[in-house]
């Protein structure tokens, strides 16, 4: 059986900015080989392969949007790379398409990721958890989490709770620069919370140097994300100031996002 454990091998991360507030996610090895997540579009991701000397291997989608999915022809084509996608006729260049609980496993880069069901930005989201990384598209967000375009507040709630059972030290790698918006909205309704006002100490001296709040550990995120402490008196105390039943997880979590989405500050 020893054969065949995967052990972790050195791999590193590269943040591309994309868009408007996008972010690609590059991961690649030693030996010069590389994964995309969410190219939204190839302009940036072909700088860097330059830049880095890198060979791009395999491409992985977490859900349909364009801004995650812009520059996936092109760089297939270009690259012969390997795109994994979930099951989804929007998603149209897909090579291999993955399912719920299923193993990726890459010999170039050589790195290994479980697939995560994750619906509730959009009914096939899904998120690729491995190599102490986890890539989660626009479900879960630092200090916040993703509007629900197709998905219900209960199966958002359970995609969010699955991807906080992950361990604390996992580099949380989400689709945008949204933390320091977020971390507005969050003081409205978790002011007190240590935990969020050092991370927005952290986020405000980031983005003066120019560089990216993400990735940011699961643990931190669990301590300081509101979306994340749904069961916390302090978020239970504030939903019942919402005048709703607040002895329902899934209402508080509704009534929650519904204020973010209402939240202009």
């Amino acid at each position: 059986m020893a054969a065949h454990q995967h052990v972790e091998t050195d791999v590193h991360l590269i943040a591309l900015p994309a868009l408007a507030d996008n972010y690609i996610w590059l991961l690649h090895d030693d030996t010069g080989d590389a994964l995309v997540v969410d190219p939204g579009e190839a302009g940036p991701v072909e700088q860097a392969l330059i830049e880095h000397r890198l060979h791009l291997r395999a491409i992985l989608v977490t859900h349909h949007h364009h801004d995650h999915i812009g520059g996936v022809a092109a760089l297939r084509e270009r690259h012969r790379a390997t795109v994994y996608a979930p099951h989804d006729p929007r998603i149209d260049e897909a090579d291999i398409r993955v399912d719920d609980g299923e193993t990726i496993k890459l010999t170039a880069p050589h790195a290994h990721f479980q697939v995560l069901a994750v619906p509730g930005h959009t009914l096939s989201h899904v998120a690729y958890a491995g190599e102490g990384h986890l890539f989660c598209g626009d479900t879960l967000f630092s200090l916040g989490c993703g509007r629900l375009f197709e998905g219900s507040p209960g199966q958002m709630l359970a995609s969010l709770d699955r991807l906080a059972q992950l361990p604390d030290s996992t580099q949380v790698c989400c689709g945008h620069e949204y933390t320091a918006a977020n971390g507005r909205f969050a003081q409205t309704v978790d002011g007190g919370n240590p935990a969020l006002s050092a991370r927005l100490s952290d986020v405000a001296r980031l983005r003066e140097q120019g560089r990216p709040t993400v990735p940011v550990s699961l643990g931190s995120e669990r301590a300081a994300n509101p979306f994340l402490r749904i069961d916390q008196p302090e978020l239970t105390a504030w939903a019942t100031s919402q005048g709703i039943d607040a002895s329902d997880r899934v209402t508080r979590f509704a009534t929650l996002r519904a204020a973010k989405d209402a939240f202009r500050g």
